[in-house]
């Protein structure tokens, strides 16, 4: 079939259009081989951009597309869909990036950045030029799901799941459920009944026909891909294989001990928030002054983040204490307050209405926490005023940051999942794919992807749920065309793809003509580092074969030539 392309060039607004002279563009796009249509949009991703394309792709009879745009990452689907509707195979569109890739890295090299934006366009016609079309694949998937964490993220994840009529595998490492919230009376900033919700969602767990609870118990080992992960859980002397469709990681944070810091550990009467949440619960506390001191062990150097959550945890623990004693004298001693939303700002005003008084410090001086017989005495400098001052208190509480549990490492490794330097797991995208991994089927929620309040680890819980429940619903997952194909008759089996692979996509396997490496397409991303690895160009990528990428630099070398004339 003659190659009949259409090539759309994207105004993006200002985004484009005020580096690279897109006009221009157009007509030298108009010049290229197998192109018969090139126009412009002011927005080619806005539902009047789309339809000019799929109504240009009829009346030209296109059959390949080309839109030089923005980012593929967050765009391509659409276009691709458009190309669909419109009659073409969607593998029969090539995306062109003139934004990031030229106009947000020229801005004050507009003309280069035109020519160079030409380059980017002649390449894309010429790999579209020999595109082929493709047929995506589907895998089925088990109708089971893990939960790896029964804190409050996990458990509303697996109370979603199981709500929704999936079974569901919940492994917790420790003896009972609930992480930090079984040390926790109420939720602030609304005062919300933590172990009734804790009760609530227990509940659901130990009603359930299809909740499979494993309590002091770890997965130690795990392989598969979307849809179908084997997954081994060992506790009690025990090991038992599951299988299941999708993997959730809940695993939480703990709290920060900051040993050797401010007398803790030293010091009679020196706790932490979560301590002191425990001796509200029990209703020990009778101190009548009370001085707290936030931000210890973080935003600092080797500890650079805010935990988010310590502020309200000090403004709550702060009013609860005058509950029980309005004659409470409490000091805030802060480097400055971090509390968000409109519950949480409310509760500062009645703390401070109710005569909590706030001091702010610096990190270059910080408060310093010493006794006098039975007495704590913390003296700090106060910004405010600008001098030192001397407090005396029954009680010294010290606010935490939640950091990563010490194991974070093995189940990172365990799940061939990323972490961030703290210890926390990184999302595939914080914006376009939240609370997914990279890793397609696994996803994660709660303080185990960053310090986050209950209400938001109730959210997270339920949408990992969300997410992780379309598979299994569906029934299948459909397997993007990019993936590798192997050419059996040129294969050696030398392994080199297998080792390669960050996927373990790749096995070698014995065929009719012999042994050699076999892609499973399911568990294949398309990264193309097998091709890159194989010494006798028997693995192509589909949709970035050598023939193509050869035709683009073809292109590239003639369009160099031109844009310089």
């Amino acid at each position: 079939m003659t190659s009949r392309i259409g090539v759309f060039i994207c105004h993006c607004g200002h985004n484009i259009a005020s580096t690279v002279d897109v006009e221009d563009v157009v007509e030298y796009a108009k010049g290229l081989p197998s192109v018969v249509y090139a126009g412009h949009n002011l927005y080619s991703c806005s539902q009047e951009g789309l339809s000019a394309i799929k109504e240009s792709i009829k009346k030209n009879e296109l059959n390949r597309v080309v839109v030089a745009a923005c980012t593929p990452r967050t765009h391509e689907p659409l276009f691709r869909r458009a190309c669909e509707q419109a009659g073409i195979n969607k593998y029969l569109f090539e995306f062109v990036n003139i934004r990031e890739h030229c106009s947000w890295i020229h801005t004050k090299e507009k003309e280069e950045a035109t020519k160079k934006a030409k380059k980017l366009v002649a390449m894309g016609v010429a790999k579209a030029a020999l595109l082929e079309p493709q047929e995506e694949g589907e895998s089925g998937v088990v109708p089971k799901a893990v939960v790896i964490g029964a804190g409050l993220s996990g458990l509303s994840a697996a109370a979603a799941l199981l709500n929704q009529g999936i079974e569901t595998y919940i492994v917790e490492k420790e003896a009972s459920v609930g992480g930090i919230l079984r040390d926790i009376a109420v939720i602030g900033p609304d005062d919300a009944d933590a172990q009734e919700l804790l009760g609530s969602l227990t509940k659901i767990i130990e009603e359930s026909p299809k909740a499979n609870l494993h309590l002091s118990s770890r997965v130690t080992k795990l392989k598969g891909f979307v849809g179908n992960f084997e997954l081994t859980i060992e506790g009690g002397g025990k090991e038992e294989t599951v299988q299941a469709g999708a993997v959730i990681v809940a695993t939480g944070g703990v709290e920060h001990r900051p040993e050797g810091e401010y007398g803790f550990g030293k010091l009679k009467g020196v706790i932490t928030q979560l301590e002191l949440e425990r001796l509200l619960g029990s209703g020990e506390v009778g101190a009548r002054r009370v001085v707290m001191i936030n931000c210890v062990g973080s935003r600092q150097p080797g500890r650079e983040y805010c935990s988010r959550v310590c502020c309200n945890a000090s403004l709550k623990n702060a009013v609860r204490i005058l509950n029980i004693n309005p004659d409470a004298a409490i000091t805030i001693i802060h480097r400055d307050i971090m509390s968000c939303g409109t519950a949480a700002e409310e509760l500062y005003r009645e703390a401070s209405d109710r005569g909590v008084r706030f001091v702010r410090y610096g990190l270059d001086q910080r408060p310093e926490v010493s006794a006098e017989g039975e007495q704590l005495v913390v003296e700090v400098f106060d910004e405010t005023l600008d001098e030192k001052i001397e407090l005396e208190s029954d009680l010294v509480v010290l606010a935490t940051p939640i950091v990563s549990p010490e194991d974070s490492s093995e189940t990172g490794t365990l799940l061939k999942v990323p972490r961030d330097k703290y210890g926390f797991f990184l999302e595939a995208h914080v914006k376009l794919r939240p609370i997914e991994f990279a890793t397609d089927g696994v996803f994660v929620c709660g303080s185990a992807r960053w310090p986050v309040s209950a209400r938001e680890c109730i959210w997270q819980g339920q949408a990992a749920a969300a997410k992780a429940s379309i598979p299994i619903s569906e029934g299948k997952v459909v397997i993007e065309a990019i993936t590798a194909e192997v050419n059996s008759e040129k294969c050696v089996a030398c392994g080199n793809c297998a080792l390669a692979c960050p996927y373990e996509a790749i096995e070698i396997v014995d065929t009719e003509s012999g042994r050699a490496a076999r892609v499973n397409e399911a568990q294949c991303k398309g990264c193309g580092t097998c091709v890159a690895a194989c010494h006798n160009d028997a693995i192509q990528q589909k949709g970035f074969s050598s023939r193509q990428l050869g035709a683009m630099i073809d292109a590239l070398i003639r369009a160099t030539a031109e844009v310089a004339r």
